[in-house]
């Protein structure tokens, strides 16, 4: 396909996404507070008695819950999304690879789901529990609408990003760039490197931390343990034996002359020798006729 009707064809395929996103955004929006209401279930459960949550802006009230069902709108559209990319994509793989992209796609957003899960009904009841328990004397614990959003959705990001740990790990061994055997040796690493990521993803606390490093490890291993199915297998060596092969093959000694190069070269000289006698004979043929022509033009002068 030439260049433009690639960039035609993303085109349409993006479109296709953006029409997806807008008709589960429009399907979602009448119940957007019902919505933001179901996100904030968690925090609320924790909230000392008499204490709610507050808008602290003008517009949040109504910005608020509509950039969760926006945000919402992608998260449910994502697999319309890994669709549309497969399908511009896989032309251009080969079947083995078709044959691993595809449910790769689909095990990735499962997992990010799950990862969204896992944040949703065990991570938030012991964050904001520890939150509330731990506000000094005489403070009321009311959060802001909008920082209360801000904060699950960076945490449904990293806990969905957490939980692609074993696909990354299982395209690192197939495409051969690293060994199941190389990356346990590099267990040590990978635990300190995920306790690394949880401090940087998750609120500067203990338990959010822990809760994020321990399934990225767990999903590592799981990683390394699936990928062993995965390997790609070693083109088969030749069943040939060296002793078969020297049987086989021809018995001259490296330093003897080879029999057809001395048959060539005798057909060669045999060749030569026709071709010397068939150009003398010619010769001579020739300079018999030439005679004769002179003889006669002798016998026309008299």
């Amino acid at each position: 396909m030439p260049f433009l009707q690639h960039l035609v064809e993303l085109r349409d395929r993006l479109l296709r996404v953006v029409l997806a996103v807008t008709l589960v955004f429009l399907a979602l929006f009448p119940f957007a507070n019902d919505l933001y209401a179901i996100l904030a279930e968690p925090l609320l459960r924790h909230l000392p008695e008499g204490t709610s949550m507050i808008a602290t802006e003008v517009a949040s009230p109504f910005l608020t819950p509509f950039k969760l069902t926006l945000v919402l709108a992608v998260f449910v559209s994502v697999p319309v999304l890994l669709f549309q990319a497969w399908a511009f994509v896989a032309p251009g793989l080969y079947r083995h690879e078709r044959k691993l992209v595809l449910p790769l796609l689909v095990v990735s957003t499962v997992l990010f789901y799950l990862g969204m899960v896992f944040a949703y009904y065990l991570v938030f009841p012991l964050v904001f529990g520890f939150f509330t328990s731990v506000a000094p004397e005489g403070v009321a614990v009311m959060t802001d609408i909008s920082k209360y959003l801000d904060f699950v959705l960076k945490l449904f990001f990293a806990f969905g990003l957490a939980f692609q740990v074993p696909i990354v790990t299982i395209v690192l061994i197939w495409t051969g760039m690293t060994t199941p055997e190389s990356l346990a040796r590099k267990r040590p690493y990978v635990i300190v490197g995920a306790f690394t990521i949880g401090m940087l993803l998750t609120p500067p606390d203990v338990i959010s931390q822990t809760l994020l490093a321990l399934p990225m490890w767990v999903l590592f291993e799981l990683g390394i343990i699936f990928s062993k199915f995965m390997i790609p297998k070693p083109a088969e060596e030749s069943t040939e034996s060296p002793q078969t092969a020297s049987a086989a093959g021809p018995t001259t000694s490296p330093g003897a002359p080879d029999a057809a190069e001395d048959t060539s070269d005798d057909e060669l000289e045999a060749e030569l020798d026709r071709a010397e006698a068939e150009e003398a004979a010619l010769n001579e043929k020739g300079a018999g006729g030439r005679e004769q022509g002179a003889g006669s033009e002798g016998k026309g002068a008299e």
